[in-house]
């Protein structure tokens, strides 16, 4: 008959649950304290594991932060350029809304993402700069796509439309609020209905506008 396994001691974790602990509790940490102040043992026991399992994985610090960093990016990225943004299909209410509940929704199902970028600007790693930069381009393609099948040459004025409305929604989900925040799906109508009317206005009664742009 075997023996039963010891007690009391810590089940060992497969080296990529290790890996993907440690990243996760870098990103709560780095997002919460910023990059300066995040801790080697902060991020252990926010992750369950030990001092040495986060250096056996990652070396020093600075790898770990500049991992952390590049995963956010990617992800935040790869969840607000998605199918949404390029398709052609919907009328301009739909694919404004599909867009802005991309933003909004990353945000909200990844808290710690946008502290992340920030701390890494901070720090000195233009990250959501560069991941502003990545997403306006292509937005600003498809906006320019949707002008052109209306005839209209967007020249730079897709890009400046697309600036001001990453401006907006990042103000919007880092604000604070009197009580509860309002409704996600709210702020989300309320974005797409400012751009429908803004952009149904530009092309009927201020379409000078544009052509000051080009």
């Amino acid at each position: 008959m075997s023996s039963p396994a010891p007690r009391g001691r810590p089940r060992k974790l497969p080296v990529s649950e290790q890996r993907a602990r440690v990243l996760s509790a870098t990103a709560r940490v780095v997002a919460q304290h910023g990059m300066q102040g995040a801790t080697i043992e902060q991020i252990a026991r926010e992750a369950g594991v030990s001092r040495q399992a986060v250096y056996e994985q990652f070396g020093d610090r600075a790898t770990l932060f500049a991992e952390v960093v590049a995963e956010t990016e990617e992800r935040a990225f790869t969840a607000i350029a998605g199918p949404s943004v390029a398709d052609e299909q919907p009328g301009l209410r739909a694919w404004a809304r599909a867009n802005y509940a991309n933003m909004v929704t990353f945000v909200a199902d990844h808290p710690e993402g946008y502290g992340v970028l920030r701390a890494a600007e901070r720090a000195g790693d233009p990250a959501l700069t560069r991941l502003r930069e990545r997403l306006a381009v292509v937005y600003a393609e498809a906006s320019r796509k949707r002008w052109a099948a209306h005839g209209i040459d967007s020249g730079r004025a897709d890009r400046a439309l697309v600036t001001l409305f990453f401006a907006m929604t990042e103000s919007l989900v880092q604000a604070t609020w009197d009580g509860e925040p309002p409704d996600q799906d709210a702020l989300i109508d309320l974005l797409t209905e400012f751009t429908v009317g803004g952009v149904a206005r530009l092309q009927t009664k201020a379409s000078d506008v544009i052509d000051r742009l080009r």
